[in-house]
């Protein structure tokens, strides 16, 4: 581990000084490469460098110990340092393994999330709604942007389906752990017996696709226009302005009818296009590495069900590392860090255990 740590504080090293040099500075997408590596390299250098004082001041201490001829005041002292630089070198010990697991090279990226009702018809759809504002009070609270792509919306104003773009730095990290069958219990607005009733909603969280990444034949697109439509299917507009993309090979198929302008609607439906067959791509390189899919946190499977949401009990569970908190309102309205925490330490747990698996 340490003869890795020493490559990268060279090349970080080697970074700043690069990003002095002229040539570098004029070069827009070099400098912007160097930042991007040297912001990646900081937190390891810097929890590699406190190892280090630690261990240099252990080894001090433990000099100044085995001299001898200290007073009992000084050697209380001297102890004193070397039981806490232990304690250090431990704990960062421990850091920097889980700094130097791989990282997720989406982690950095905006998402597109899909939300859909599943079973539960009409209260599916509402709890739709439910979910899609949590998400928009989360992002605004990481101060991300969110924009809709798309929605299906209900006479009751829930939604059949919604699919929006959430835009900032360490936006996927986050909301990655969000795909699954999230489950609601409740009384529906519209049950007269005040009975419970569980419904169903699939969220898709896909990380936003660069042009470089998936390559699309114009040929292979049927791209088709209609009239947007809202709730009740009355007309909001008089223009065929919605577009649908069928990707023939694949057979995925992206509506988008938000906004007014025809061509503004298909570059956003093209977005979603290009994403979900990143996914897929991503998807079948996770299922060719079965170690690597076992050391996972429900991160992408549209089928399982993650987590459930009971109004009666105020209560919150997440089936897949089986936290349970009892503050619904707040996590429905926007506050999920303490969940999102938990599932990435969960993650980063069953990462370290099948690292030491493979070692041995």
């Amino acid at each position: 581990m340490f003869d890795k740590l020493e490559v990268f504080k060279t090349r970080y090293d080697e970074i700043n000084k690069l990003l002095y040099d002229p040539n570098v500075v004029s070069d827009q997408e070099k400098y912007t490469a160097l930042m991007k590596e040297q912001k990646n390299l900081t937190p390891i250098v810097e929890k590699y460098e406190e190892y280090k004082k630690a261990k240099l001041d252990l080894d001090e201490a433990r000099q100044l110990l085995d001299g001898g001829g200290l007073d009992r005041d000084f050697k209380e002292m001297v102890e004193a340092e070397i039981e806490n630089s232990r304690e250090i070198i431990e704990k960062t010990s421990e850091e920097l393994k889980i700094l130097l697991l791989p990282k997720d090279p989406n982690d950095d990226r905006n998402v597109i999330v899909e939300i859909r009702g599943g079973a539960g018809g009409e209260e599916a759809a509402l709890f739709s709604g439910v979910l899609f504002r949590m998400y928009s009070m989360y992002a605004e609270s990481k101060r991300w942007k969110t924009e809709i792509l798309n929605a299906n919306e209900t006479e009751l104003g829930g939604y059949k389906e919604i699919s929006f773009m959430i835009s900032g730095e360490g936006a996927y990290s986050r909301l990655k752990y969000e795909s699954g069958v999230h489950r609601v219990q409740r009384v529906p607005e519209t049950e007269t017996q005040g009975r419970i009733h569980t419904s169903t909603v699939t969220v898709a969280v896909l990380p936003e696709a660069e042009d470089v990444e998936v390559e699309i034949n114009p040929a292979d697109l049927q791209i088709d226009t209609f009239r947007a439509s809202g709730a009740g299917g009355q007309h909001i507009n008089k223009t065929e302005s919605a577009i649908r993309i069928t990707h023939i090979p694949t057979g995925v198929v992206v509506e988008c009818q938000d906004e007014r302008s025809q061509y503004k609607n298909k570059d956003k439906a093209m977005k979603v296009l290009k994403s979900r067959l990143l996914e897929a791509k991503m998807q079948e390189q996770t299922d060719e590495m079965a170690q690597k899919r076992k050391s996972q946190v429900g991160t992408g499977d549209r089928s399982e069900r993650i987590r459930t949401y009971n109004y009666p009990q105020g209560r919150m569970t997440d089936h897949r590392i089986g936290l349970t908190l009892y503050r619904l309102e707040d996590i429905l309205n926007g506050d999920i860090d303490e969940v999102i925490d938990a599932l990435i330490t969960a993650n980063r747990a069953a990462k370290l255990e099948s690292t030491i698996e493979n070692k041995e």
